[in-house]
């Protein structure tokens, strides 16, 4: 019954969005097959398990592919020349674009041709009315909406709907830390590189003294029941080409820092909700640039949690 329940609600979602072999996370099975999730009452956030991508993804990369990270720590051994010298292909370049996740009903109507100011309550309504200065009370308004759709206007997130979503805060973390990623002090300060790891904020960098080598760039980590595990590692092993022997996935650029959670790129959106299974995964071209960055033996500082874990 739970199977076909689930079968339902994917196979729901797929239509709704008309995009032939798109592969989407359905949200959770409601107490009636095929049903509608019941409405919200007014100012209640959309929950983060029932959002999907608000416009369809490409017919070469679903929005929704997740990396299965490795849970188990992997055998180290030496990659040969050969191997090293072999890059991991780029991601897509949809792959990196600012699609927001919005609630099923609000990715129907934009895809229905229904161009609307989302009424919807966003997971993220208060931070982003903060971050906007507008009035802080955690409820979708027509200000706040036009207000949110001129930032996501500006920054390519799409749909602009006005929808407080994971994607439009998240740009939101990384504007307000490109400056000084460490600010807050939270990641101890040695004379040595430090790769940081802010789990709240979801985002990493690499600083030596108060200098940023690298970063700060966005991150997904664990999602509750996988998360990525905090305090001081080190970098043990490096391998470019790994590819998961537990999941047969890729994990392109992968640095490991504690047993089998490491840094890695994804052919995906690293702002997919739900989280990885305890790695920290970055965009293809992050994880290239940290590779250079990075260098086994470096230390690792993981400090914070991911929201909803």
């Amino acid at each position: 019954m739970v199977r076909q329940r689930t079968v339902a609600v994917l196979v729901a979602v797929i239509t709704a969005l008309s995009v032939p072999g798109a592969v989407a996370e359905p949200p959770p099975a409601p107490s009636v097959p095929g049903a509608p999730s019941a409405p919200r009452a007014p100012g209640v956030p959309a929950p983060l398990s029932e959002l999907v991508p608000g416009v369809p993804p490409g017919p070469s990369q679903p929005w929704h592919l997740d990396t299965p990270d490795q849970a188990l720590a992997p055998k180290v051994y030496t990659p040969t020349a050969e191997e090293d010298a072999a890059e991991p292909a780029d991601a897509d370049a949809e792959s990196d674009e600012l699609i927001e996740y919005v609630p099923l009903s609000d990715a129907v109507a934009r895809q229905s041709g229904v161009v609307a100011c989302s009424k919807q309550t966003g997971p993220y309504q208060r931070q982003v009315e903060r971050w906007l200065r507008l009035r802080v009370d955690g409820k979708q308004s027509a200000n706040d909406c036009r207000a949110i759709r001129a930032f996501q206007v500006r920054y390519g997130i799409r749909p602009d709907s006005g929808f407080a979503g994971p994607v439009t805060w998240a740009k939101m973390q990384l504007l307000s830390a490109a400056k000084n990623p460490n600010a807050a002090g939270k990641c101890p300060v040695r004379a040595y590189r430090v790769a940081c790891v802010d789990l709240t904020r979801q985002l990493t960098w690499v600083q030596k003294g108060t200098k940023v080598l690298f970063g700060p760039v966005p991150i997904r980590s664990g999602k509750a029941g996988y998360r990525t595990r905090s305090g001081w590692y080190r970098v043990y092993w490096k391998h470019k080409n790994h590819w998961s022997t537990l999941y047969n996935t890729p994990m392109p650029y992968s640095q490991f820092f504690s047993g089998g959670q490491a840094f890695h790129g994804i052919y995906g959106s690293v702002y997919n909700p739900p989280g990885s299974m305890g790695c920290v995964n970055m965009r293809i071209a992050d994880a290239r640039t940290l590779w250079g960055a990075l260098y086994k033996g470096d230390s690792v500082y993981v400090w914070g949690r991911r929201p909803g874990t």
